[in-house]
């Protein structure tokens, strides 16, 4: 098999098929050389065809707590108080710059995943909205 830009799924198959036949190549022979070269290809065809996109900073910070057996009282250092970490956890508050800069020192929360946009939270109606919304349509509809 002659190495060349994967552009197809069926060239990435016959790739990945040539890269199992070789895969105990010796580094530093031919055969060693070749599945380097396609390994690299793989990874280059990969990357376009199944982009990862990395997680929203709170998917993120609840990985970190799970990876270190974290609770929440445990990120008050980090965010604020009880309420705010509570807040942050649920999509009602976004993270400050102050929270991210503790976050990425304190916990090894990667910048570019603690800087991206949180995922939005679906609007939570207070009782005062509920309550002027059936006013509003209590009177359009009224006698």
């Amino acid at each position: 098999m002659k190495p060349k830009i994967i552009k197809t799924e069926a060239e990435y198959q016959a790739t990945l098929a040539r890269i199992e036949t070789i895969f105990d190549a010796k580094p530093g022979t031919a055969k060693g050389e070749e599945l380097e070269l396609l390994l690299l290809l793989v990874e280059t065809y990969e990357a376009k065809a199944y982009p990862i996109d990395p997680p929203d900073p709170i998917s993120a910070l609840r990985f970190r707590m799970e990876q270190d057996g974290l609770k929440p009282k445990d990120l008050i250092p980090y965010i604020g108080s009880k309420s705010k970490v509570s807040e942050v956890l649920s999509g009602r508050r976004s993270l400050s710059l102050t929270m991210i800069r503790k976050l990425v020192s304190g916990l090894q929360l990667p910048a570019e995943v603690a800087l991206r946009k949180a995922k939005s939270q679906p609007a939570r109606r207070t009782a005062k909205v509920r309550t002027a919304r059936r006013l509003q349509a209590a009177s359009t509809h009224g006698p």
